[in-house]
């Protein structure tokens, strides 16, 4: 009787990559995976450790992989705080952290031994492994930790400094998914746009992006710093190399509060950097993510937020409410900001941005665009334009149902627009 594994992943989609390795070498060791806890011989938890409240999912999910009566091993980002999980859960069989293939095995080895053993320095997953996306997308992870000193953040405690993969090897893996039938990677990285920087061979994000081009797929950069990179790759989505999808996490608007997070891009001019992106590229679609009630953010401050964003008018945001975290710098920082005002401020934004958002979307009613083809239902066909990465952001509704399968690339005409989503119809021969 096969062995079954059950693995509840956490966070981001980092976190999903290395689960999928995880899961590639139990799968080639003879194990089995089940989603019912209780059906699992070993619970294995992911977990995310970036803020509070994905350290309280984390340890509630252990909580509850115990309380089914399973073996729990933990691994992921919380993993750094081992002591933290085992006060919590002494009953934790084993901790590890991120990107621990080789002692998260040896840790299921011991409780459930396999039928056979792979060394890791085998990469399995270019033969075909483990995916926890549909087969026609992936995840490409191209770099590990991050030399940054954000001071609301600790992944650099948590994931180390940066070290970036070689580029053959990148290259290597991308091919063997394109060769199983992905027809879009989504580049991921904590900061992709640093890719390169800590190899001695001076390759950087813009040669990456120029051969990943080559192999005929979508290319989707997500996570990409302010950085003079961004100009080059701006120049490659307007050629048509990469889709032009520029994924930018601001975190906010106003120097000082940006010099106060330690962010890389605090004396950038960004209105007249998203300016020059829009004129070398017209089609580009701007994402961003914004912290709003960080130490010391003042009305005065916020208030810059939204004027920048007004101007801005960037296509799809993401905020968050400033969450202290243990181990980031800005826990000390005087002037924290009253939980109220936080979320005040938060409704305050995203209603400003839901009225940018809708006023973007109404401007895509006539255009032809490709889309991707996700789901089809017996109700409705889904999809996504080059403007939208999964999960994160709208979807393109398609009204008449041509003979489609997941995967497929349509040239779809816009014939409506919703608060976050288009509706279409496909361009038939």
């Amino acid at each position: 009787m096969t062995t079954k594994i059950g693995v509840f992943n956490l966070g981001c989609a980092k976190n999903l990559v290395d689960a999928e390795k995880l899961m590639t070498y139990l799968q080639a060791e003879g194990y089995g995976f089940t989603q019912d806890f209780k059906e699992a011989d070993l619970v294995i938890v992911n977990t995310c450790g970036f803020i509070n409240d994905a350290i309280e999912e984390s340890l509630n999910t252990i909580d509850y992989a115990l309380s089914n009566h399973a073996k729990v091993i933990v691994t992921g980002c919380l993993g750094k705080n081992k002591a933290l999980i085992l006060e919590k859960h002494p009953k934790v069989l084993a901790v590890t952290g991120p990107d621990s293939l080789q002692e998260t095995l040896e840790a299921v080895h011991r409780i459930l031994p396999p039928v056979k053993k792979h060394s890791c320095q085998e990469d399995l997953t270019l033969s075909g492994g483990v995916k926890l996306t549909p087969s026609h997308y992936a995840y490409l992870k191209i770099a590990e930790g991050c030399d940054h000193p954000c001071t609301f953040c600790i992944i650099p405690q948590i994931r180390g400094a940066l070290k970036s993969r070689p580029l053959e090897a990148i290259i290597k893996e991308a091919s063997s998914l394109r060769d199983q039938g992905v027809k879009e990677l989504l580049v991921i990285a904590q900061d992709t746009s640093t890719y390169g920087l800590d190899l001695k061979n001076n390759r950087s994000i813009v040669d990456l992006a120029e051969a990943l081009s080559d192999l005929g797929m979508w290319i989707r950069l997500h996570y990409l710093y302010p950085h003079p990179h961004l100009d080059a790759l701006v120049k490659l989505m307007s050629q048509g190399k990469i889709l032009p999808y520029l994924d930018v996490p601001l975190q906010h608007a106003h120097p000082e509060i940006l010099k106060r997070m330690k962010r890389p891009n605090f004396t950038i001019n960004m209105l007249d950097k998203i300016n020059q992106w829009r004129d070398l590229c017209p089609e580009i679609a701007i994402r961003s993510t914004f912290i709003v009630g960080f130490p010391g953010e003042t009305d005065a401050h916020f208030e810059h937020l939204l004027d920048f964003l007004e101007q801005a008018k960037l296509d799809r945001v993401g905020a968050f409410q400033y969450s202290p975290v243990k181990g980031a710098a800005a826990n000390a920082f005087a002037d924290q900001i009253a939980p109220a005002i936080k979320a005040k401020r938060l409704d305050q934004l995203m209603a400003l941005q839901m009225e940018i958002s809708e006023e973007k979307l109404a401007q895509k009613i006539g255009q032809t665009l490709p889309v991707i083809i996700d789901e089809i239902t017996q109700d409705e066909t889904l999809g996504r334009s080059y403007a939208d990465s999964p999960e994160v952001d709208g979807l393109v509704i398609i009204e008449n149902a041509p003979l489609l399968t997941p995967g497929d690339i349509v040239q779809v005409t816009i014939t409506d627009a919703q608060e976050h989503d288009l509706i279409g119809m496909v361009n038939r021969p």
